[in-house]
């Protein structure tokens, strides 16, 4: 029996609460550095670590949609939006190893300090190879061991957009949507 060669993948999840020139930054960095077949973006519901966000999964998974779906090798998968409640990076990578080969999982250096508490991590680091996108001042000895850094270096987080309602580093195709939902804030 001929194993058939499954489409190999990295996983960029997170909350994307907006998503911002960073994260796109990322994936345009990953699809050059990263030996993959494609990229999938995976927008949470809600971070195991959050208790709330400030835009609505189905809300930010739109605006991941409009972001990411016209760059080849890209794909925005809706899995943890339709799972409707917190959902584990293992679970995630788990579901899709039925179609794919989970290379990689992309994660930002601001997840390092708390990645060893991830549920399953000891799987998930002997699963997976970790790509970190780097920041200035990150701790280079979090990194995990066998990382593949994508340096990034993009001074924004979406907690400073959402904080600071600074919206210059929102791509024009969705700043409208995200000053609605960041000035509607009480």
């Amino acid at each position: 029996m001929i194993k058939q060669h499954l489409p190999t993948i990295a996983i960029f999840g997170g909350s994307f609460d907006p998503p911002h020139r960073g994260h796109q930054d990322i994936v345009i960095e990953a699809l050059k550095k990263l030996d993959i077949d494609k990229l999938i973006v995976i927008p949470a519901y809600l971070n195991p670590f959050k208790s709330s966000s400030l835009a609505s999964s189905m809300q930010r998974l739109e605006w991941c949609h409009t972001l990411f779906d016209d760059i080849d090798g890209v794909e925005v998968d809706d899995y943890e939006v339709k799972e409707g409640k917190s959902t584990k990076t293992s679970q995630s990578v788990k579901y899709l190893s039925q179609q794919y080969e989970v290379k990689y999982i992309i994660i930002g250096a601001d997840n390092l300090e708390s990645l060893s508490k991830w549920y399953d991590y000891e799987w998930l680091d002997d699963t997976i190879t970790w790509a970190v996108a780097s920041r200035s001042g990150d701790n280079k000895s979090l990194y995990p061991k066998d990382s593949i850094v994508l340096n990034i270096d993009a001074p924004i987080s979406s907690t400073q957009i959402r904080e600071k309602k600074d919206l210059k580093y929102i791509d024009s195709k969705i700043v409208k949507s995200v000053r609605q939902i960041i000035e509607g804030q009480k």
